[in-house]
């Protein structure tokens, strides 16, 4: 008899920016903490999360309102621009 392998589960995430299920891996981590709005880059930190695709397009439908509504918080104007200055390093389309 041969042994049939588990397979691994992989965890999904919701983009809040453009609704797609994705595996987690694929996407950035913002959280809601008691110090405020921030990104996490381990997805390891304590708090509210919510994620975004690594694409501008997502992360400024993000900004417009939906990340605040996910993290069930108003972002500071000083929070936004780091979230701002994060996007803008990011590529205008994914790497395909």
């Amino acid at each position: 008899m041969a042994k049939k392998r588990k397979k691994k589960h992989i965890p999904q995430r919701t983009c809040v920016g453009c609704r797609t299920v994705e595996p987690k891996q694929a996407m950035t981590r913002i959280v809601r903490t008691q110090d405020g709005v921030q990104i996490d880059p381990s997805g390891k930190l304590a708090g509210r999360g919510a994620y975004l695709h690594n694409k501008r397009s997502c992360w400024q439908k993000g900004l417009q309102g939906a990340l605040g509504r996910a993290l069930k918080t108003n972002i500071s104007a000083e929070e936004k621009q780091k979230l701002r200055d994060y996007m803008e390093s990011l590529p205008e389309q994914p790497k395909a």
